[in-house]
């Protein structure tokens, strides 16, 4: 088939093209913007958000914890959850963990759930763009629930709270409650996305 002055050929899926045009030809073009593609430098990428984890806080309204007052063991397993939580956001790449030490003391001072947004204060003196609290509600020792809450610490709205039921007032059920609520809800793919 002639076109102007460049006789074009069928390739075998019957479409014209030019003779200059081989699979070796593409191939390289391909190669060549993979490549490309894949050097663009990191820093041109979004960097992931930076985060805020405050310590857990319990709320023990059994009347075990009415007449024994707080115990060392629920302090222990507060802390380990919260440890837990960090470590798994850092894990995951999706977030730039921030040291809360410099504000540790008057978030420990305040109840981050009832302090009219002082979390997103403390995140914001840390130059976060998110904030995470936690709590811990204990109806008895064998009902506990988990809440985990996420704020943009720009704006103070609510982005998204989770929660997980435990039946046990174990380490083990902890541990597994804060599992649950990393893999399904806060770290799952899509979570929070409209559908």
């Amino acid at each position: 088939m002639k076109h102007g002055r460049t006789v074009l050929r069928y390739n075998r899926h019957f479409v014209a093209a030019p003779p200059w045009i081989s699979r070796v030809t593409i191939m390289r073009i391909l190669s060549l913007a993979i490549v490309s593609t894949l050097l663009v430098p990191a820093s041109a990428r979004a960097d992931p958000p930076k985060v805020a984890v405050f310590d857990f806080e319990l709320i023990d309204t059994s009347l075990q914890g009415e007449v024994d007052g707080p115990r060392t063991d629920e302090q222990s397993r507060l802390m380990r959850a919260g440890d837990q939580l960090r470590k798994a956001l850092a894990e995951s790449g999706k977030f730039v963990l921030l040291d809360v030490a410099p504000v540790n003391a008057a978030a420990h001072g305040s109840h981050l759930q009832a302090c009219g947004g002082c979390d997103v204060q403390y995140a914001q003196q840390l130059g976060a763009g998110l904030s995470i609290t936690g709590v811990v509600q204990k109806v008895s020792n064998l009902i506990l629930n988990i809440n985990v809450y996420l704020r943009d610490a720009h704006t103070g709205h609510l982005i998204t709270s989770m929660s997980v039921d435990l039946r046990g007032n174990t380490d083990e059920s902890w541990s597994r409650g804060m599992a649950f609520l990393l893999r399904n809800r806060l770290l799952a793919p899509n979570y929070g996305a409209p559908q």
